[in-house]
């Protein structure tokens, strides 16, 4: 079972840093998820991408309406960090 996403903090090189209600954390790299996907080349634009929210309930973030990521794809494609959101 996939953990729920608690917080999420953006890094530079388009890097996510996602906190989950079982304290681990993950950091997911989108630059290639923006390079190879249409519908993410806006997030090219800083500004925007570190406009990120976590989802109500936590089961994914999102930029927009558009544009989100579930709660599995960051916890199955993130790579394990130290909890640095304290």
């Amino acid at each position: 079972m996939v953990p729920k996403i608690k917080d999420i903090k953006v890094k530079d090189d388009y890097k996510l840093i996602v906190l989950f209600d079982n304290n681990q954390a993950k950091e997911y790299d989108a630059k290639m998820l923006i390079e190879r996907h249409k519908s993410f080349h806006v997030l090219k634009d800083k500004m925007i991408f570190s406009m990120v929210k976590v989802d109500a309930g936590g089961y994914g973030i999102s930029w927009n309406d558009d544009i989100d990521l579930s709660e599995y794809e960051l916890w199955k494609n993130g790579r394990d960090v130290e909890n640095v959101m304290n």
